[in-house]
């Protein structure tokens, strides 16, 4: 379970604020994708609750909406969303660096140190590290990543009532089967990322 060795090490150097981010929506064929930065307040975590944080893909939708209501409202939260758009100009990897540089200045005040998620390190103005699997070690980054997935997940379940039939709901856009078959069936949305493979082939089934 995450805790908060890397942030006692963060502040035994000094730094005072530190921040968890984390990305969700890299791999999905359809969606934006959303990075969030949480700064912890440890003497707000006191529900037992709490001890339930952690990586987000390892604990359930209603634990995640318990937690993802906690954190907000009582940390400093700070969320980028970038949009198809973007991600299709700049490539997934460079959509997620600014999904990361938008959620740190969205926060209301700069952190002095983050903690990433990840081997990838985004452009910050401030010190920085990245740990890989850091959001089931760090309970900052472990916040981040239930920010970043409920916030997304609920994104794509609205998109579902818009454009039914992809499953967008259940798979958040993830190239599933039931997605996969919806897509040859129903065709591209403007919410489908053209560059990614399964959908550029159905774009284009002569360069496949």
């Amino acid at each position: 379970m995450p805790d908060f060795s890397f942030e006692h090490a963060a502040h035994d150097q000094g730094w005072v604020r530190i921040a968890g981010v984390d990305e969700a929506g890299r791999g999905p064929l359809a969606g934006p994708v959303v990075a969030a930065a949480v700064i912890l307040n440890p003497d707000a975590m006191t529900d037992p609750e709490w001890a339930r944080l952690d990586d987000s893909k390892r604990m359930t939708d209603k634990a995640r909406d318990m937690l993802f209501d906690k954190i907000m409202t009582s940390a400093d939260i700070g969320v980028g969303i970038v949009d198809l758009e973007a991600i299709e100009k700049l490539n997934i990897l460079g959509a997620t660096m600014k999904a990361m540089v938008d959620a740190v200045g969205a926060l209301n005040i700069c952190p002095d140190h983050v903690l990433i998620d990840g081997n990838r390190m985004p452009s910050l103005p401030c010190s920085a590290e990245t740990i890989v699997k850091g959001d089931g070690k760090s309970l900052s980054i472990a916040a981040a990543s239930v920010i970043a997935k409920v916030t997304r997940d609920r994104i794509m379940v609205d998109l579902n009532i818009r454009y039914p039939g992809y499953g967008w709901d259940r798979n958040a856009g993830y190239g599933t089967a039931e997605h996969l078959d919806a897509l040859k069936r129903l065709g591209v949305t403007p919410h489908h990322r053209k560059s990614f493979a399964p959908v550029r082939k159905i774009l284009s089934p002569e360069d496949s």
